[in-house]
């Protein structure tokens, strides 16, 4: 089953070459896509020299930094057209950690939806402080039970996705950002009858390179998960036509 890795980076110059040698190694056979947005660090013309090193290494030109969501939307477009089946979303400051990816390529072959997950029964956060920990918590907790997700990490941002889930899913009118685009992806999920499982994992804190994420992001997410709950009374009333058209859509 043809395997894409999405990679999106900005001023990843530290972590690109470790990153794309790591997953070449546990990985052989997939095909990576680093989708870059307009990186001033060098980063994409370091990754287009390691893909004529390592092979099947792609760089998809951004032409502004416009966020997370953009960059996987655009990169799971670039590989539904090229004919990959299976999709693979993952940081590239080794907050992942690469040898993780065999055992949730594994679990992909029965489910649709595989989360690295970081709270369910070994999974682990090594370094964070009591306060981030309870709101990482208590935001995933918030949106499982306002939106009925059954998932108790829905922010991961590790994930390997099939080209079923990404048709159930109507990635392209995903909207959101950040912390709020893994929502609405495993919301729209679950919505779309696609299967889903996680995986333990543990999440490390990136060591080189700045990050990413902000207060507004995390404050956008929230704010989207309540709308969405809000929603919800409404989106159901068409969801049984809608969800039975996109699956026979798959078949």
């Amino acid at each position: 089953m043809p395997t894409l890795v999405v990679l999106p980076t900005y001023n990843e110059i530290l972590n690109i070459e470790p990153m794309l040698r790591a997953l070449r190694r546990v990985v052989p056979d997939a095909s990576i896509l680093v989708v870059d947005d307009a990186s001033p660090d060098g980063t994409a013309g370091r990754a287009t020299e390691l893909g004529a090193e390592l092979g099947a290494i792609d760089v998809l030109h951004r032409a502004t930094k416009s966020g997370l969501g953009g960059a996987y939307r655009a990169g799971f477009a670039w590989g539904i057209e090229r004919e990959f089946n299976s999709f693979v979303e993952i940081d590239c400051d080794f907050s992942h950690d690469p040898d993780d990816l065999p055992r949730l390529l594994a679990a992909s072959a029965q489910y649709d939806v595989v989360i690295g997950s970081r709270y369910v029964r070994g999974g682990s956060i090594p370094r964070w402080s009591l306060p981030r920990r309870l709101l990482s918590r208590g935001g995933n907790q918030y949106a499982s039970v306002m939106l009925g997700l059954k998932v108790r990490d829905s922010t991961a941002g590790f994930r390997v996705y099939s080209e079923r889930a990404l048709a159930l899913i109507d990635y392209q009118r995903v909207t959101a950002d950040g912390y709020g685009f893994q929502i609405e992806m495993t919301y729209r999920a679950r919505r779309g009858g696609a299967t889903i499982t996680e995986v333990p994992i543990s999440f490390t804190d990136r060591t080189r390179g700045e990050s990413k994420m902000s207060t507004a992001i995390v404050v956008e997410a929230l704010w989207l998960v309540t709308r969405w709950a809000m929603q919800r009374p409404f989106a159901r009333l068409g969801s049984d036509s809608v969800q039975q058209q996109r699956r026979e859509n798959t078949r």
